[in-house]
């Protein structure tokens, strides 16, 4: 294990909320430095998640065959970092070449990644440095050119920087899921901002067009671009997300034993697999208490539900008399200002996010209060649009319209179909580098490890 003297960023303290998120105006010195300190704090993270708090046992067992053994993802970063930062952007030859099939993704599902001869847990950190230590070398002399679409404003260091952090939020996902000691802290580090005002239940969307992805965030993937004009009738969104006290009068009521609340897919769902309330609840007696890293704890009223899937957010929504926001609406209720018709790259405008405006970045474990952080609403009055939890919508992922691929089609495009619900927003254990309102994640249907919620819409 390191210590954490040789880790400037602990897991659980503050983190900086995305260096490069302006760095295109900067000189190009400045800027290859801003990228070496994400790449560190990212690996920080990663670290902070496996070799600097699990032993050897620990990280090569599958916790869940849901989840790769947590030594999987930490090889997978370092040699998706080797194939793009190195062999793509920087012509250099393979370091370890009989390892790619190991460490690509669509060639062994996660269920059978513990049976391969992976690298272990001292072999995968010794390859990671390497490979980085080559990459900070080769980024002092390689040329970010605007004729290399993959280097043109860096975006292949943003991209291998948003995928090492989108693998720390699923290594998260798997250290939910393990039953071995607690391993982060119970309790939070500070409380979120809130305020006295008694918010409404909705707000109002009205109708009209707004502009819907981008085509000049040099953060986007290629399945947020590009930048489309759509047109809405109006509707209403709740102001905040479902909490667990609305979800535990769902369950009550009998949700999850009345077929008239489920589609036929979702009913057939819940009868299949019995699940009665959301992942990691525990029933005890009158009282419902949660399980979260390893701590029972009761369950917070006043905290947005989580590790609920698809199915059960839209028999919820249908219960209440209301339904799941298609993409589209949650995205316009995200960013779109109204009165000056423009857009905004985060709920409460361009400025980068930060402790007073989201629950972002790992800082606290869990989401915060349902109205919390005031600063950080959109300009139609919704809260918690970043961060604290992934928010089910009713759309299935497909491209924008003039979708193109880039740099690879196994990010999205070999996901586009029915098979796939787009999440949107991000959840607290979401890097700041990774979320902003034009965002797309995705998943089936039935997933519920996650640390995915919702928020419910109905036409206007």
């Amino acid at each position: 294990m390191t210590t954490e003297d040789q880790h400037p960023h602990p897991i659980g303290q503050p983190i900086s909320t995305g260096l490069l998120t302006e760095a295109g105006e900067a000189d190009i010195d400045t800027f290859k430095a801003l990228v070496a300190a994400e790449l560190e704090r990212v690996r920080d993270r990663s670290l902070g998640l496996t070799t600097d708090v699990l032993d050897h046992a620990e990280l090569t067992a599958q916790h869940s065959r849901l989840m790769s053994p947590l030594v999987w993802d930490l090889a997978h970063v370092g040699n998706y970092e080797e194939l793009w930062l190195l062999r793509a952007a920087a012509g250099i030859d393979p370091m370890r070449p009989e390892i790619d099939d190991l460490y690509d993704a669509f060639e062994h599902p996660r269920s059978e990644r513990p049976t391969l001869p992976l690298l272990s847990p001292a072999e995968a950190q010794d390859y990671i440095g390497l490979v980085r230590r080559k990459v900070l070398h080769s980024l002092e002399t390689i040329r970010l050119s605007p004729d290399r679409p993959l280097l043109d404003a860096g975006f292949v260091y943003r991209m291998v920087i948003q995928h090492e952090h989108q693998h720390d939020e699923t290594m998260l996902a798997t250290h939910q899921l393990r039953r071995g000691a607690p391993v982060f802290p119970a309790t939070d580090q500070d409380p979120a901002p809130r305020d006295d005002r008694v918010l409404p239940a909705e707000v109002l969307v009205e109708a009209g067009d707004f502009v819907m992805g981008t085509s000049t965030d040099t953060w986007a993937l290629d399945n947020e671009r590009p930048a489309h004009t759509v047109s809405l009738p109006a509707f209403w969104i709740d102001t905040m997300p479902v909490s667990n006290a609305a979800y535990r009068a769902f369950i009550a009521d009998g949700g999850y034993d009345q077929e008239r609340w489920w589609s036929p897919a979702g009913w057939e769902w819940r009868c299949t697999s019995g699940k009665r309330a959301p992942a990691f609840w525990v029933s005890e007696g009158d009282q419902w208490l949660r399980r979260r890293f390893g701590h029972v704890e009761q369950l917070p009223d006043d905290e947005p539900v989580q590790h609920v899937c698809w199915y059960e957010a839209d028999a919820y929504a249908r219960w209440a008399g209301k339904r799941l926001p298609t993409e589209t609406e949650w995205e316009k209720a995200a960013s779109w200002d109204p009165v000056s018709r423009t857009k905004h790259r985060f709920p409460w405008g361009d400025e980068p996010p930060d402790p007073t405006r989201a629950n972002l970045g790992q800082r606290r474990y869990r989401p915060a209060p349902v109205g919390s952080f005031p600063e950080g609403a959109s300009p139609v009055g919704a809260r918690q649009m970043l961060g604290d939890v992934w928010e089910w919508t009713s759309t299935d992922f497909t491209g924008h319209p003039g979708f193109c691929v880039f740099p690879y089609r196994e990010y999205s495009e070999v996901f586009f179909g029915n098979e796939y619900k787009v999440l949107r927003g991000g959840s607290w254990a979401s890097d700041p580098t990774a979320c902003r309102t034009t965002f797309r994640n995705w998943d089936y249907p039935i997933r519920r490890q996650i640390f995915a919620g919702f928020r419910c819409a109905r036409d206007a």
